[in-house]
């Protein structure tokens, strides 16, 4: 009935009816959305659950011609719901019916589509030509239905009992998630420029730190939210993963000096609308737009902001767009951790600060980009050069910025990294979370320091705090897991690394992890297995090692670790030296812990959570070399260690 009203319009219609078996599906329909102007997708329950229909509206959707129209009663696929469907679910055919007019002048906006060549129609297509010369594309719901209903009927019937249990459960527990919580997925970036993805991801970042800010509101962090980019999971399943009653998503779509950011909040409950708005402004109101989505969320939620704006530190002093333009760009391409992205996000820094030279966020960039360069890819002057430069731009960021969180916890990672000053780094990390207490990243470095500095209940509770907003964070669930291994938590180590395992198999070290739980559980079957799953090139051979000095081959033993030392000896000295502890021999334990200090091994941070070196904490050696190191006796109470 839609198609034959269409073309009664006078518009060309194409619809999969006319696919014979020998064409290929998918290129056809591709091709087909790539000639149209506009794509109507006809959801449906049936429609909803069919993962052909939900890619080729993702196709449609990130090509800016997708048409959403509900046929029947249904929720519609969170990444689709940036765009209200026209709903001709109570539709008899009548032209004036006013949702058919509304879609009829949906259509009349969309652009014009590209003519077909000659004889490319399928068989079945009518191709009729108009003096507007639009076409239109609709995706077969209803073959699809119809096929679904065919093969899917007994799996149905089968699981209609345990469907509604399952859909029971999450309703009583997204009912037990905290009214005043709220995720932010990432924005769709609409430009039709890929590149352009640095400037939507970082808007939505932006748009995260600064409801951090409002007192009273649970904002999941980052890390988790984005692992929803373009999920087809429905509201509930997202808003039970992520622990949040609501969620925010939305669109931005950037022509030149304007930009246009269409955000909804929408419950987790059943993903029904609480708010939403389109902002179209020029590009230099961005910063204003922001702001207003924040002040929007907190009346929405009912949440008063008691007088107290929303700051964010990380907008440029001038209001220069072009600078907080690169500024994003620079810090997503550092992110990748290679020292080509490490070098090229130090130079968009600096063209940043030739624009603006006043942005001490942005000198704080350059400052830990500068740091990492040199702590991950340098050595000899070229490592000193790099710290000389961290320096300067950490210094020029106190100056301008003196109160902000940001400045003390990257003056606390200067002090941590190149100046061996661990206990007034943690001074700088504490500073920064009496000023921002509910930002994730500075409560990453807290508990950082504090685990550094051996206070590792405090390090404990902070990891677990961090998790309670950004809940499938596997990194920091790798840090926890070191946490509670320090403190010989090995039940509750093992669990938590099995955890991060589940969320990303592949993330470096868990494994290596792993085999040092079996090791202090005296498990070398269990040891062997674990070390031979990591595959990562520094802590996979390492493992290895680690796993054969419990085994029953002394000889072998011996003989691994002098084939380690050969090949990882240079780099690795600390790891050498953590199994020198193993093995009960600790002259050459501390001569190699002794050259992994006079290195600046990056592992040697986890001097004081190691538990193969901590059974030496009693000898007079480790008091000296603590001492030498510039950090406290473990099981010493710091003042400055209150969480």
């Amino acid at each position: 009935m839609i198609v034959a009203a269409l073309r009664k319009s006078g518009r060309t219609v194409w619809w999969d009816e006319g696919l014979t078996p020998h064409q290929a599906w998918d290129a056809t329909i591709e091709q087909e959305i790539g000639r149209a102007a506009s794509v109507i997708v006809l959801w449906s329950p049936r429609s909803v659950a069919s993962d052909w229909v939900r890619s080729e509206a993702h196709y449609a959707q990130n090509h800016s011609k997708l048409v959403p129209v509900l046929i029947e009663p249904c929720t519609v696929p969170l990444a689709f719901m940036l765009k209200q469907a026209i709903d001709l679910s109570h539709w008899r055919g009548s032209p004036k019916d006013p949702a058919w007019s509304k879609l009829i002048e949906w259509l009349d906006t969309q652009g014009t589509a590209i003519e077909p060549s000659p004889g490319s129609h399928p068989p079945g297509a009518i191709s009729h030509i108009t003096a507007r010369k639009l076409g239109y594309w609709i995706i077969g719901v209803l073959v699809v239905a119809v096929v679904l209903l065919l093969t899917n009927q007994f799996v149905l019937r089968r699981d209609a009992n345990n469907v509604a249990a399952d859909s029971q459960t999450m309703t009583a527990a997204l009912a037990k998630l905290p009214s005043k919580s709220v995720a932010v997925l990432p924005l769709v970036n609409e430009s039709g420029d890929t590149k352009q993805q640095y400037f939507s991801d970082g808007l939505s970042e932006e748009l995260i730190s600064d409801l951090t800010q409002i007192d009273e509101l649970k904002v999941i962090g980052k890390y988790s939210s984005f692992k929803f980019r373009d999920s087809t999971d429905s509201p509930g399943q997202i808003g039970l993963a992520l622990g949040a009653a609501y969620l925010i998503l939305g669109s931005v779509q950037q022509q030149g000096d304007r930009i246009r950011v269409m955000v909804s909040m929408i419950r987790a409950t059943d993903g029904s609308s609480v708010w939403s708005h389109s902002y179209e402004e020029q590009l230099k109101d961005v910063f204003a737009i922001q702001s207003q989505i924040g002040r929007a969320v907190a009346d929405a939620l009912k949440i008063k902001l008691l007088g107290k704006a929303i700051v964010s530190d990380d907008k440029p002093p001038s209001g220069n767009v072009e600078a907080y333009q690169l500024m994003l760009k620079g810090r997503a391409i550092m992110r990748h951790g290679t020292e080509a992205s490490v070098r090229q996000g130090i130079a968009l820094f600096r063209q940043v600060l030739k624009l603006d030279p006043d942005y001490a966020y942005a000198w704080g960039l350059l400052s830990n980009a500068s740091v990492n360069l040199g702590v991950l890819f340098l050595n000899g002057e070229a490592r000193q050069q790099a710290y000389a430069q961290a320096r300067v731009a950490g210094k020029r960021q106190q100056l301008l910025a003196p109160d902000a969180a940001h400045t003390h916890t990257d003056r606390g990672y200067l002090l941590a990294t190149i100046d061996n000053d661990p206990i007034g780094a943690l001074a700088e990390y504490q500073r920064a979370d009496a000023l921002a207490p509910n930002d994730p990243v500075v409560m990453n470095f807290l508990a950082g320091g504090l685990e550094n500095l051996g206070q590792l209940p405090a390090a404990v509770a902070m990891y677990r705090k961090i998790l309670a907003t950004d809940p499938l964070r596997v990194d920091i669930y790798s840090n926890l897991a070191l946490g509670l291994l320090g403190q010989r938590e090995l039940d509750a180590a093992e669990q938590v690394t099995r955890k991060a395992l589940a969320l990303q198999p592949d993330f470096p070290a868990l494994y290596a992890t792993l085999t040092e739980i079996d090791v202090l559980r005296g498990n070398a079957d269990a040891a062997r297995t674990d070390a031979a799953r990591e595959t990562d090139p520094v802590y996979g051979p390492w493992a290895r090692v680690l796993a054969q000095q419990i085994g029953p081959d002394r000889r072998q033993a011996d003989a691994a670790l002098r084939d380690y030392i050969v090949k990882q000896g240079k780099n690795q000295p600390y790891l050498v030296a953590d199994v020198y502890a193993l093995r009960k021999q600790p002259d050459e334990m501390f001569d190699w812990l002794q050259r992994a200090w006079s290195q600046n091994d990056p592992a040697f941070v986890g001097l004081l959570t190691d538990p193969f070196v901590l059974a030496y904490q009693h000898d007079p050696r480790f008091a000296a070399f603590c001492k030498q190191a510039g950090l406290p006796l473990p099981g010493t109470a710091l003042t400055a260690a209150a969480g």
